[in-house]
Formats: structure tokens, C-alpha cells, sequence
């Protein structure tokens, strides 16, 4: 008698600042968050995610090795966009902007 391998719910989620999408779906217990960020289907629907490349996530916690961090029941993989400027520069942008008002 052969075991069925156990599945486990997990979301997978990428925002920009005009669409936001999140995928629920069930992975096999065992599976990476990169692997399943590719079942998920997302980049097709998002052609400039390349998850070879793009940052990713667990619930906001940035992975520094996607394809070694085995999935939890509930985990929520983020996909981050690169940064178009350093967050200390667009603060200093601004309050140099504040002080010429």
C-alpha cells in the first residue's frame, strides 16, 4: 500500500502599485518556497517577475535562499519588486522638498 504524499496550504503573492494578486493553492509537504512560486503560475501573469532573480519572502521576512527554505502550512510567499530608489534617498528628496516650500 502506497502513501499519499501530504499536501499543505500555502499562498503566493505579488504586488504592484496598480494590481495585486494572491494564488492559494496546496503544495507537497516538502516543497521549497522557490519551487513553489514556479507551480504557482505567477510569473506567467507577470512577465517582469523573474524568480531566478526577484527577492522573495515569508510573510514580509525577506528568504536569503528561497530554494533551501521548506514551506510551512500557511506560509504566505511574497515576490518583492526592485527598489527604484534607495529608501534614505527618496527621505532625503523629500525633506529637501519640504524645506523649499
Amino acid at each position: 500500500m502506497s502513501k499519499k504524499k501530504q499536501t499543505i496550504p500555502i499562498e503566493v503573492a505579488y504586488a504592484k502599485p496598480d494590481e495585486q494578486k494572491l494564488i492559494r493553492m496546496e503544495v507537497a509537504d516538502g516543497t521549497n518556497a522557490l519551487e513553489a512560486a514556479r507551480q504557482s503560475g505567477i510569473a506567467d501573469q507577470f512577465p517582469e517577475i523573474d524568480l531566478a532573480n526577484n527577492k522573495m519572502g515569508i510573510f514580509g521576512k525577506a528568504l536569503a535562499k528561497p530554494q533551501e527554505y521548506l514551506l510551512r502550512p500557511g506560509d504566505r510567499i511574497e515576490l518583492y519588486r526592485p527598489l527604484l530608489i534607495d529608501p534614505k534617498q527618496a527621505r532625503l528628496n523629500r525633506a529637501k522638498r519640504k524645506q523649499g516650500e
